[in-house]
């Protein structure tokens, strides 16, 4: 087997368990590179992206960015999640999603169709606050 293939798998491999051990988080691509390198496997910047951006253009991984021009943060969507059918609630101290998949939605995404002729789109949706556990800890 080349180098390269062996090297990409092993890129590969390294990311998605970093993914799937951050998520209940939203991690960056340095939060990533720093797991990898922690475990001693060199993978450049780009590949991280790459292999993100396919992630993403699967459905396998959510992508948030919270303003223009603030680094991406990413999440490994779960099977059964329907993320665009769902507003996302992230916490801006820990990076915690919390996927808003409940009746009252319903109702909000009623409301606005009936009452302001809006059709909510959910997808890439995000509330930024505090999850339940920082605003208690925030208290004191």
């Amino acid at each position: 087997m080349p180098r390269s293939a062996s090297y990409s798998t092993k890129a590969r491999q390294g990311i998605m368990r970093c993914l799937e051990e951050s998520s209940a988080s939203t991690i960056s691509v340095s939060d990533i590179l720093g797991y990898l390198s922690e475990r001693g496997l060199s993978v450049s910047p780009t590949t991280v992206y790459r292999y993100l951006d396919k992630l993403c253009l699967e459905r396998r991984v959510i992508k948030y960015v919270a303003k223009k021009g603030e680094k991406a943060v990413y999440q490994l969507e779960r099977e059964g999640q329907h993320c665009a059918e769902h507003l996302h609630l992230k916490c801006v101290h820990c990076g915690r999603v919390i996927h808003m998949d409940c009746g009252f939605m319903d109702e909000v995404e009623e409301h606005l169709k009936s009452g302001h002729g809006f059709r909510l789109q959910c997808e890439g949706s995000v509330l930024y606050g505090l999850c339940k556990d920082c605003a208690e800890k925030a208290q004191g």
